[in-house]
């Protein structure tokens, strides 16, 4: 079974990144080279600096989620965390996955109301809703509880500079031999820094575009 393939699935992909491809952002027009670095590294202004860029779909490329959804189901993930829902392109495709391993959970987390309301929309639409949970706000609060033991894959694709705090509130449910996919890892040298340290407990490489793939070793 190949669910991404299909329909009602497979148009819908096909429809959203068109969608994606055309959208622009005033705010992010505005800014400076030199202002966005500054935003994409901050602790302290993520919240603010991705609201302005509610416009934007930020998402993951299909090849990208292609590899999302042959992680997953290459190892029977049945738990998945993701962090950063924007409009659900990456979702969809990791609840594919849990589809077509028979069943599973997905959580996932947005700060932005409008993405929320958006994702869950395309989430019906490609009939995969039954199968995530996506927690407005923080994830910072909105992680910080309430996640199930033996998570098998951990997608980490929000504010970058936040990546060692959300790993840090997943960390300790994550099975032996999950995976932890980071999008655009090279904005957080703090947390590539960790993940590729023989004391992180992480077996780590750079893979595709400009994702740090990590494998939990206990």
């Amino acid at each position: 079974m190949n669910t991404i393939a299909s329909a009602p699935l497979a148009p819908l992909l096909d429809r959203l990144f068109a969608e994606a491809d055309r959208a622009t952002s005033p705010a992010m027009a505005g800014l400076s080279r030199e202002e966005r670095e500054r935003l994409m590294h901050s602790k302290t202004e993520y919240l603010d600096f991705y609201g302005r860029l509610k416009d934007l779909w930020l998402p993951v490329s299909r090849r990208t989620g292609e590899l999302l959804y042959m992680l997953a189901r290459s190892t029977n993930a049945k738990t998945i965390v993701e962090f950063g829902t924007s409009f659900g392109i990456s979702t969809l495709y990791l609840a594919a996955a849990l589809r077509d391993n028979g069943g599973g959970r997905l959580i996932s987390s947005e700060f932005e109301v409008s993405k929320v309301a958006r994702a869950r929309q395309n989430l019906a639409a490609g009939g995969l809703a039954d199968l995530v949970e996506i927690r407005e706000g923080d994830a910072l609060q909105t992680l910080s509880a309430d996640l199930p033991d033996g998570i098998d894959l951990l997608l980490l694709d929000g504010a970058k500079s936040l990546y060692p705090e959300v790993l840090a509130l997943a960390e300790g449910r994550l099975r032996p031999g999950a995976l932890v996919i980071a999008d655009d890892a090279g904005y957080c040298p703090e947390y590539l820094d960790h993940v590729r340290s023989p004391a992180g407990g992480y077996l780590s490489t750079p893979f595709g575009d400009d994702i740090e793939l990590s494998m939990r070793l206990a």
